[in-house]
């Protein structure tokens, strides 16, 4: 019985030294990269950032695709502080700011509740703007693109 013991126990330890091995080996070689559409990363590997895209000097506005369409932001909002105590983007955009800033005024739509109360300020459903509306930048497609405007929109 102690023989049978002892070799078993040699044997386990056999396994788990090889399995240790093994996993020392998968680990030098990939450590559990992630493969995406900019290409395979490891996870270990300290990997240079994206160079920042470039956002056009403040331009005419971007057509939009499709009805309901939130429209693009055609400068850049860099630094740009949106969160509980403030949104810069009220500063220009505000009903009462947009005509001296010559600035697009916010939509009606963003003074509604769900329920489709009108308020007397900006929605808080509503309020963080760049959860919909996103900077338009000179960026090159991730994938190939073939979507076609609505027909009533072109």
């Amino acid at each position: 019985m102690k023989k049978k013991l002892t070799g078993i126990i040699a044997f386990g330890i056999f396994v788990l030294s090889t399995s240790v091995w093994s996993a020392e080996t998968v680990m030098q070689t990939d450590n559990g990269g992630l493969n995406s559409l900019r290409g395979y990363q490891q996870i270990s590997e300290i990997n240079k950032s994206e160079a920042l895209k470039r956002v056009p000097r403040d331009h005419s506005t971007v057509d939009r695709n499709y009805v309901q369409q939130p429209p693009v932001i055609p400068h850049s909002t860099r630094g740009y502080q949106v969160n509980l105590n403030a949104n810069k983007c009220l500063s220009c955009h505000s009903f009462k700011n947009a005509g001296a800033m010559g600035a697009t005024k916010i939509s009606v739509t963003h003074f509604e509740t769900r329920e489709g109360t009108t308020l007397s300020d900006v929605s808080p459903r509503r309020y963080f703007c760049l959860q919909c509306h996103v900077t338009q930048a000179d960026a090159k497609p991730l994938v190939e693109n073939t979507f076609r405007p609505v027909e009533s929109l072109q």
